[in-house]
């Protein structure tokens, strides 16, 4: 079940990687209004048929997962948008990708919470697969506004791969001291991350 923002944001991540998309970008914007979330992908895209089904929570496909008879993430995101006055918009081109953008506004009392971004932000870039990831995050809430960006390629390399237990705490880490060190770190975020 979608509890957050940052569920709904990472559902819509696994979208994308379960399409074969290689690259996939992630603009997660913060401000004291609303929380928008961007997620664009290279990948095979959908037909304009294809497209309004997907809002349908009785569609599949049948390809990511033939033993399911139901797709729940985009209808869940609908309808938390339509109980809280958000927005949602999605945008497929076949052969050319998909980008879907949510906005929540902090104000309405539907909103659900953001969650944990930084779980969040870990658990995207740790997937399997053969893709490259950006993610932008900004956070306009602070004076200065704070912001900083992740290459999942770039940070392979540093770690030397994310497959081993090593390289995944020191992902885990450095994407926490991001948050903290920006002061984006919220208080929503679970101690089960820690250390």
């Amino acid at each position: 079940m979608h509890r957050s923002i940052c569920d709904f944001a990472l559902d819509i991540i696994q979208n994308s990687i379960e399409a074969s998309s290689g690259l996939i970008v992630v603009d997660f914007i913060e401000s004291d209004e609303d929380v928008v979330v961007y997620v664009a992908d290279n990948g095979p895209g959908m037909s304009a048929e294809t497209l309004e089904k997907v809002k349908d929570p009785f569609f599949t496909d049948g390809k990511k997962h033939a033993h399911r008879s139901a797709g729940l993430g985009l209808p869940f995101l609908a309808q938390a948008i339509e109980l809280s006055g958000g927005s949602f918009e999605i945008d497929s081109r076949e052969g050319m990708g998909t980008s879907v953008q949510f906005r929540f506004s902090k104000e309405d009392i539907d909103s659900p919470p953001i969650g944990a971004v930084d779980m969040t932000f870990f658990a995207a870039l740790t997937f399997p697969g053969d893709h490259e990831m950006v993610i932008n995050r900004t956070d306009s809430t602070k004076v200065p506004t704070s912001s900083y960006s992740l290459s999942r390629s770039e940070l392979s390399e540093a770690c030397g791969g994310l497959e081993t237990s090593g390289a995944l705490v020191l992902l885990r880490r450095f994407v926490r001291s991001l948050e903290e060190k920006t002061g984006m770190r919220s208080e929503e975020a679970t101690d089960s991350f820690k250390n």
